[in-house]
Formats: C-alpha cells, structure tokens, sequence
C-alpha cells in the first residue's frame, strides 16, 4: 500500500465509525500510522491540518465527528498514560486514534479496532490489517 491506498483504508475504516470509537495503531516509525489517521480526519471532515502529536501527545480536530489523536511514543507505560488523561477521551464522544497503543494496551476498552501496520517488500510498499478485539 502506497499513501493513496492508506488513505482509501482510512476512508474506508472512518465511513463505519461512530461516536466513542477507539483505533490502536501498532507499527515502527515511518510505517504509515500518521499518514492513516490523516486519511482518517479526512473521511470526518476535519479541515485543519493533521501532525503527529508526538510532543503534546494528544491533538483534538474538530470534522463530522470530533477526532482525538493520541501519540504514546514518549509514555513508558499505562500509567502515564492514564496521568496524560487518556481515559477521558477512550470513552468521549468523538474517534480516538491511538499511535503506539502497545504502550498503553491494557487500558484499551474491548471495542477497540487494532491497526497494524508493517513494511512491505517494495520500498514505499505498507501492509496494513484491521481486527478487532486485542492485538496480535
């Protein structure tokens, strides 16, 4: 999958969410998870910019759905997670996007959809699977 194919993906994902939806996305860096969820606030109308929240760890858009999107790069477990006030939005009104939920997996509620994503064969190639339930 290229950035299009993302993009379709994330389209295609955020066209059956609703309000309280949580997505844990699981990969390395440069893997496409940024890249997905701004697919994603783009299939929810958000009009602002997406970047990675990677020093505020959490950024709020505002579309057809509010989007909150989570980056758990610099937590080193589940409870500066939780100290971050990740709780409050795993069950918000909006679409919670969590990059690196490993760090906080086992706060995730059991609704949430699990996003891996991997580097494929070709240079710019991505693989990208969606289940639910916990993670592989």
């Amino acid at each position: 999958m290229g950035v299009s194919d993302t993009h379709d993906l994330a389209h295609r994902v955020a066209s059956g969410l609703k309000p309280g939806a949580v997505l844990a996305l699981y990969g390395d860096l440069g893997s496409g998870k940024t890249c997905f969820v701004k697919g994603m606030a783009n299939a929810l109308d958000v009009q602002q910019p997406v970047n990675s929240p990677t020093y505020t760890l959490i950024n709020e858009y505002y579309g057809r759905l509010p989007v909150y999107h989570v980056d758990l790069y610099r937590i080193l477990n589940e409870q500066d997670a939780l100290n971050a006030g990740l709780d409050e939005y795993l069950y918000g009104s909006g679409v919670t996007v969590i990059e690196w939920a490993d760090r906080a997996e086992s706060v995730l509620p059991p609704h949430a959809l699990h996003v891996r994503f991997s580097y494929g064969r070709e240079k710019n190639e991505r693989v990208i699977t969606v289940s639910d339930g916990k993670a592989i």
